[in-house]
């Protein structure tokens, strides 16, 4: 499991199926859903929970509700590139979704998906705290929909 690592193989392999997005945080996680053969993200739920066994409990709802082939998180990261507390967070909580659940996981680059999360927000009309309940799956999305343009390309 690595960032944007094999994109190329991903694609041939899972060329159909649901996958789930993640936008991990200490507080929130955004998820985010779309369909391999659409290459379309939509944002999906947050789970708004800090306790750790509560958070793989409403992830394991939505394993089994959406049966997905594929899990993405993003890698929260420095704007130049650094690792950063949250970047190890971030890789821990793949490898126990990936061990947890037994379905691939790939990390993709989450630079300024929060930005662009409010962005499209505030282009909705929708602006201060009524973006908090939404912003974290919305940026999920983004993270989605990178990876979704990102396997395009390299197929």
């Amino acid at each position: 499991m690595r960032m944007n690592e094999g994109l190329a193989s991903l694609s041939r392999n899972a060329s159909s199926g649901t996958v789930l997005a993640f936008d991990f945080g200490k507080r929130r996680i955004g998820v985010a859903i779309g369909e391999y053969e659409l290459r379309l993200a939509h944002p999906l739920t947050t789970i708004d929970q800090v306790v750790t066994k509560l958070r793989f409990d409403s992830i394991a709802e939505l394993l089994e509700t959406w049966q997905p082939v594929l899990l993405v998180v993003g890698l929260s990261v420095h704007a130049d590139g650094t690792e950063h507390e949250l970047t190890h967070l971030c890789r821990r909580f793949a490898r126990r979704l990936e061990g947890r659940f037994g379905v691939p996981v790939v990390l993709v680059d989450e630079r300024y998906t929060t930005i662009t999360a409010r962005s499209a927000l505030e282009e909705a009309g929708v602006s201060g705290r009524k973006q908090r309940p939404m912003i974290d799956q919305i940026a999920a999305q983004h993270i989605l929909q990178s990876f979704f343009d990102a396997s395009y390309a390299a197929s």
